[in-house]
């Protein structure tokens, strides 16, 4: 599913125009990494967690050359389904 077929269920599920949808769609994704961005995590109780990880510098190797290389430390968006989520999956 894509964010255009999200909408449409969204907007036939909860009888809003797509235009409606659509913004409450943006305006969520936008308050996740907002939130994110300032290092807070996001819990939606039985769907799950966003959080931000910490991922340590790093040596690795460049494919094409075979030299190592230094890659810095960096900061990753995670999420952990909850259990209502992954009831519904399995």
């Amino acid at each position: 599913m894509n964010k255009a077929e999200l909408i449409d269920h969204v907007a036939s599920n909860a009888n809003i125009s797509k235009a409606d949808a659509s913004k409450a769609l943006d305006a969520v994704v936008d308050a996740i990494g907002s939130a994110l961005s300032q290092g807070d995590s996001v819990s939606l109780v039985g769907f799950g967690t966003f959080s931000v990880s910490e991922r340590a510098a790093r040596s690795g190797r460049n494919p094409r050359t075979g030299d190592t290389i230094h890659i810095a430390a960096s900061k990753q968006a995670r999420f952990k389904a909850g259990k209502g989520l992954k009831d519904k999956i399995n």
